[in-house]
């Protein structure tokens, strides 16, 4: 199929681009923790589900305290926070998040090192968000549509607003990229992605 063939093309040439890209990267991210007195790991992996529900390790740059999987835990006993993460996944003014992790957010940097994923064939350049195991489920959302694809560095929903869009909306977006993947679609959306990241739109 030809665009399955172009995607997978857009997938190399992207990956290897990242993957030059992502060493000044790291190393400026590494010295900005520094001068904060941050001396632990930038990277960070969560487990996701990516095509036909196989699970992956997904990278990113550490964009919150080192401890935050426990800070949430603790967050996640107040009613305001508990809320919030079941209805988007998400917590508004994260009192995990770094000012580091706030300035890299920002332009979505922190989501550079997903290029590696993207080398590695686990994602693609463009596709629906990783999820986390049980996510879709807890959602009640459709899984043999969703885990159809591979997950996206970019997306549909990553650039048509992303955080100000609450969760169904975010799904419907999901499923209307999936079920009208096309060639230009992924060009567009790429072209959007420049265009969001410059913008800031969306971005927490």
């Amino acid at each position: 199929m030809l665009y399955r063939f172009f995607k997978r093309l857009f997938d190399i040439v992207f990956g290897l681009i990242g993957l030059v890209l992502l060493v000044p990267i790291t190393i400026v991210v590494k010295i900005a923790y520094m001068c904060t007195g941050d001396f632990h790991r930038i990277f960070f992996t969560q487990e996701r589900v990516g095509r036909n529900g196989k699970h992956f390790k997904i990278i990113k740059y550490r964009s919150m305290a080192w401890d935050a999987e426990e800070q949430l835990n603790e967050l996640l006993k107040k009613k305001k926070y508990r809320e919030q993460w079941e209805a988007y996944q998400k917590i508004d003014h994260d009192p995990r998040i770094t000012k580091v992790g706030r300035a890299i957010r920002r332009g979505s940097i922190d989501e550079f090192p997903q290029f590696i994923n993207l080398f590695l064939g686990q994602m693609s350049m463009v596709g629906p968000r990783p999820l986390v195991p049980g996510e879709l489920k807890e959602h009640k959302g459709k899984a043999e549509i969703y885990e159809s694809v591979k997950p996206g560095v970019t997306g549909y929903w990553a650039v048509r607003g992303r955080s100000n869009n609450d969760y169904d909306d975010r799904l419907k977006m999901e499923y209307y990229y999936i079920e009208n993947q096309s060639i230009l679609l992924d060009i567009k959306i790429i072209l959007w992605t420049f265009k969001a990241v410059l913008h800031q739109d969306g971005a927490k």
